[in-house]
């Protein structure tokens, strides 16, 4: 998959609050703590705009739910390779999508600092 910037129409989900074990110290890696997820999908949305039927788009339910279940399924220890794997699975979810953009944020990062979260942001296109 390349890591073009991608045009045109899109999808956005923002702030989807999901709670996973995700983490490198063993803290992290002992209890679920809530992370927030954004979600940007391109699509042609022509066929949609003009029928008004959902059939003819993607879903972002179904984006967020892949999304939901990713997080809380299985740990990751970085937070770049739990985007990764969003990514990846947004793209299997609809053929029609052409890229995607996921940010992960961690809501309770262990810093000893004043910091209202910590995050990474990756882009995967077809």
């Amino acid at each position: 998959m390349s890591q073009g910037s991608p045009g045109g129409d899109r999808i956005e989900i923002r702030d989807l609050r999901v709670v996973g074990v995700h983490g490198v110290l063993p803290e992290e890696r002992e209890r679920a703590q809530p992370f927030s997820l954004d979600i940007v999908a391109w699509v042609d949305m022509a066929e949609a705009q003009a029928s008004d039927n959902l059939t003819e788009t993607v879903d972002y339910g179904a984006l967020a739910q892949v999304a939901a279940d990713v997080v809380s399924q299985r740990s990751y220890r970085l937070l770049e390779a739990l985007a990764g794997r969003l990514a990846d699975a947004l793209l299997i979810t609809d053929s029609r999508l052409e890229a995607v953009e996921v940010t992960v944020r961690k809501l309770r990062p262990p810093l000893a600092l004043d910091v209202g979260s910590t995050g990474v942001r990756v882009l995967r296109s077809r």
